[in-house]
């Protein structure tokens, strides 16, 4: 592994830093601003309960059109496994930094390889956000080679991989319960999807000197189809509702559920992906965990035809997958540029 590319910002924060370092410094305009929060305490992300199938449907539909994010709770996925996938994250990043380089991603083979790193835009000159990660490819199966994970956390190995069979099951789930609340058949989004890759990116957001001046993550919408996030029990992520900031706040045992861009050109656009970024603090370091599921880079993604007519005239060209990510990661994140630029004239 280059050492210049080696993850570096747990290294500057158990170095005690006093200063955050320039390149960590965002512009006055994208700097979180504590002072500014929603009016209503109330205004929160909603929760969906998927035992009660007889207003599941509902609640989807309702909170991917007017949030583009949902919690879901009594999801089928053992709290166990996700307090073991946290813990094992939390393991990877406490152990000893050459421990840690041997894992590394390889700069060789271009942005956000797998593997731990920090720096996932293929452009040097970006501001860097405040984080680490472990990325995994877990899906399909031909991508999976767990030689490639920590092998000095006990059971590390085992535990991703079982996670990644749990964010399958529950993405077919949710992508049919969703192709339902737009009165598509209910197998249509999965079958637009195709064989579905997935990366799950394990994130460690060391205290920062000066957070009023960085991001962990930068504001961005995700390219794919959904994301589903776990956190520990440190705040940090926030969505764009309404021109504001919410913060969302850990709710035990529950997945974070985020539309991401493929899914609002499936959908002609009814259904939104979120912006969504991660503050960070002086004090406590935070985790997260996203599973990534996403069509293979082959794919051509459309709006579905049964969501286009005259009153609802197609909202987004179609796209090769391959080349919308490509388009990501020479750009960077920035709000939802990347699918804007695929508007139609209406």
């Amino acid at each position: 592994m280059d050492t210049a590319a080696a993850p570096r910002v747990q290294a500057l924060a158990d170095a005690g830093v006093p200063h955050l370092p320039t390149q960590y410094i965002q512009p006055p305009d994208l700097r979180a601003d504590p002072s500014h929060r929603p009016p209503s305490l109330s205004l929160s992300v909603p929760v969906v309960d998927l035992s009660t199938a007889a207003t599941t449907t509902d609640a989807v539909r309702r909170a991917c059109a007017d949030w583009g994010a949902f919690h879901v709770v009594n999801h089928g996925v053992p709290p166990g496994l996700l307090d073991a996938i946290r813990g094992a994250g939390l393991a990877f990043f406490r152990a000893p930094m050459a421990e840690k380089l041997r894992f590394g991603c390889d700069p060789a083979r271009g942005a956000a390889t797998e593997g731990y790193g920090s720096r996932m835009l293929a452009n040097d000159d970006s501001v860097l956000d405040w984080r680490d990660y472990f990325d995994h490819h877990t899906l399909p199966d031909s991508r999976r080679d767990p030689a490639r994970w920590p092998d000095f956390v006990p059971g590390y190995r085992d535990t991703v991989v079982e996670y990644s069979n749990n964010m399958k099951a529950l993405a077919e789930r949710l992508l049919c319960i969703i192709s339902k609340s737009l009165n598509l058949p209910p197998s249509y989004l999965q079958e637009a999807v195709g064989e579905a890759y997935q990366n799950i990116t394990i994130s460690y957001y060391s205290p920062c000197p000066q957070p009023d001046l960085a991001l962990g993550l930068q504001s961005h919408s995700d390219f794919g189809v959904i994301t589903l996030l776990i956190q520990d029990d440190v705040g940090g992520l926030e969505v764009l509702k309404d021109g504001m900031w919410i913060p969302v706040p850990p709710l035990p045992d529950a997945i974070l559920v985020i539309l991401s861009d493929q899914t609002e050109i499936m959908t002609n656009g009814k259904y939104k992906s979120v912006v969504h970024r991660a503050v960070v603090n002086a004090e406590h370091a935070r985790l997260s965990v996203a599973t990534f599921y996403d069509p293979p880079k082959s794919q051509k993604i459309c709006a579905a035809p049964q969501l286009v007519s005259k009153d609802h005239p197609q909202k987004y060209r179609d796209v090769i997958y391959g080349d919308y990510v490509s388009s990501w990661y020479r750009k960077g994140p920035e709000g939802k540029r990347n699918i804007d630029a695929l508007l139609m004239e209406q």
